[in-house]
């Protein structure tokens, strides 16, 4: 609308800051956000006004027509495009498909309900077989995640008891003897 960059916004910012003061710019941001809420419910409803008055006049109809004129294929592709939206809606509303309950509106004994029923079943082997691997995997996981654990207990056990060895021994690595400073 106004096209202002972050830098003109920062210098707006800035100037309204030093003219109005940090006392009163929340009141006076709150005041500018409300009128433009109000300017642009106002260009709202003028929009859909004018919109109303071209569909009762028929202006709609005069550019449908101009379009096919113009532009004979798109015009076309458009309308081909409706069409197939409202088959789409046609059948789903027809095949009345809940995908939670999986209730369905057809013939079982028909090729489509034939059809439907083996779709379920082979959704219901998949989704099993899906569970089944994801808990093998997560047991696996859980299994190599136990081992590396137990393997890091290990490691630090006979950490803490060779520590415990070489204090009772009277040495640490950095000092050698007790007291003494291995750089003497």
């Amino acid at each position: 609308m106004f096209d202002l960059g972050m830098t003109e916004l920062l210098v707006v910012g800035v100037v309204a800051l030093i003219v109005v003061g940090p006392k009163d710019l929340p009141v006076l941001f709150r005041n500018v956000g409300r009128f433009v809420g109000r300017a642009k419910a106002m260009a709202r409803e003028f929009s859909s006004a004018m919109e109303s008055a071209a569909d009762q006049t028929g202006v709609k109809d005069a550019k449908q027509a101009f379009k096919m004129a113009s532009n004979p294929l798109g015009a076309m592709s458009d309308s081909f495009k409706k069409a197939t939206a409202d088959l789409d809606a046609d059948i789903n509303s027809a095949l009345e498909v809940d995908m939670g309950a999986e209730t369905h509106t057809y013939d079982p004994d028909s090729e489509t309900g034939k059809l439907a029923a083996e779709r379920a079943e082979n959704t219901k082997k998949i989704q099993a077989a899906s569970a089944r691997a994801a808990a093998e995997r997560k047991a696996r996981e859980a299994q190599e995640a136990m081992a590396k654990a137990e393997q890091y207990e290990a490691e630090l056990a006979q950490v803490s008891v060779g520590t415990t060895d070489a204090d009772a021994q009277g040495t640490t690595e950095e000092t050698g003897p007790k007291g003494a400073d291995k750089s003497s």
